[in-house]
């Protein structure tokens, strides 16, 4: 079903229950109000003395009647008023005061029924009499007429409520092509983008309704693809152009080594080496953009994660290296939880110790600490420049004295990247005490901590 046709069918299902609802409501107004009047007469007559009308003829129960009914079925007068076991039970004083609607003659009547006790004196032709056993008071009305213009009422309502149906019908397919008419230029703009692939088109947004919301929300959508596609274009250049040189200078040393025999043993060592360093230098290229491109779908489930395990951890890893440059790495650890995948956080505290190792000079110091879901790297390097401080998390950005050091330019996007994916923010000073720079990440403490 369509949406249209649910739009149809909810209209003429509300409209229709509104007018069933309503005719129901006005035959139920009526026919109280016509019996109650009827209602109020036989129970007036029966508080009036009166005497007993009728015979035998058929003209005996037409209009306002009034008789004795015995214990036997007997009538005082006699008349051709049905007596039934409801009747006789009231008359034999098994029964309570009954107010009901009978049909006998083809005509309707409404009967009411009072019991008497044993010795009550009722009126009688003769004059008073005394009814020995108990004994029931009949009062009876016709009420043909009311019950025809019931009937009357019935069928106009019907003809009412079929005509409201009709024009509900109507009614809900004008109102569902108006109403949906917008919604119909909405698709029709949304399908033009999706033919053309135009990310820079946008919708009016129009007015502050639901159609207005949906329009903002899908211009929004349409700004967030339109960013990433210019960012993975953006990765696709800046990628090709670092591994244009890599592959560059490894085609040229290939060159050279098809004259191996021509080469001496110690450029060839060192042809061998440079070759060597090229391709590590591209596989470290490769991986990197491999984890930018990951992006926020990295693997793993999010855990609570000890950030003091995963520092003590990346400061094991990066003595390792610091050793060889003869730079101490200073730790001062405080435990804390925090919320996070675990070989992304290493990933960028490492990339934060690899940075400071790589320009902190030989004999220089390395300061890490970590409390409260902070942690700070510092060293004794050359610190970066304020005029580069906005471009140091871009990727592929290096800094001009930096670029004939080995790299990619990405180990501080993957850090950024990171961080923001946890939630956290990075930023970057100069540490006054080394002078160096100093790094200092903050992430959200996990609850309960």
């Amino acid at each position: 079903m369509t949406f249209r046709s649910r739009v149809i069918t909810a209209t003429v299902a509300a409209a229709s229950i509104a007018v069933i609802l309503a005719c129901f409501a006005s035959f139920l107004t009526t026919r109280s109000a016509l019996l109650h009047a009827v209602d109020e007469s036989l129970i007036q007559a029966s508080h009036s003395p009166q005497k007993g009308r009728g015979g035998t003829d058929d003209t005996a129960v037409y209009g306002s009647y009034y008789e004795l009914v015995l214990p036997n079925g007997q009538t005082l007068p006699t008349s051709k008023v049905p007596i039934d076991h409801a009747i006789l039970a009231v008359a034999t004083g098994h029964g309570e005061q009954l107010l009901r609607t009978v049909q006998f003659g083809g005509q309707s009547y409404r009967e009411l029924i009072i019991g008497l006790p044993k010795n009550s004196v009722v009126s009688c032709p003769t004059g008073l009499c005394v009814i020995k056993t108990t004994s029931a008071q009949l009062f009876i009305v016709d009420v043909t007429g009311q019950v025809t213009e019931l009937r009357n009422l019935v069928r106009t309502l019907l003809f009412v409520a079929a005509g409201g149906l009709l024009l509900a019908l109507s009614l809900g397919l004008f109102l569902a092509r108006a109403a949906l008419h917008p919604l119909e230029e909405v698709t029709n703009e949304i399908e033009t983008v999706a033919e053309t692939n135009d990310m820079g088109y946008r919708l009016d947004e129009g007015e502050a309704d639901e159609l207005g919301r949906l329009r903002r929300v899908f211009n929004r959508l349409l700004s967030t693809v339109e960013s990433s596609q210019n960012l993975q274009r953006q990765l696709v250049v800046d990628a090709s152009h670092e591994l244009r040189t890599p592959l560059t200078s490894l085609r040229t040393n290939a060159q050279v080594l098809s004259r191996a025999r021509e080469l001496n043993p110690d450029d060839l060592r060192q042809l061998t080496n440079d070759m060597v360093t090229q391709v590590d230098e591209l596989a470290a290229l490769v991986t990197d953009l491999g984890e930018l491109a990951r992006g926020e779908r990295s693997e793993g489930a999010i855990e609570s994660l000890r950030l003091d395990e995963c520092v003590d951890e990346c400061v094991d890893t990066a003595r390792t290296y610091a050793r060889i440059k003869d730079i101490t790495i200073v730790a001062s650890v405080e435990p804390s939880t925090v919320l996070g995948r675990r070989d992304r956080l290493v990933r960028a505290v490492s990339n934060l110790l690899t940075n400071a190792v790589k320009f902190t000079p030989s004999g220089g110091r390395i300061v890490v600490a970590s409390s409260a879901g902070t942690i700070s790297v510092s060293d004794s390097g050359p610190g970066i420049n304020d005029q580069d401080l906005p471009f140091v998390f871009d990727r592929f950005w290096r800094s001009p004295s930096a670029r004939a050091l080995p790299g990619s330019g990405l180990g501080l996007s993957i850090v950024a990247q990171v961080v923001s994916e946890l939630h956290g923010t990075v930023k970057v000073d100069r540490d006054p005490e080394l002078g160096g720079a100093r790094f200092t990440i903050s992430l959200p403490i996990a609850p309960g901590e």
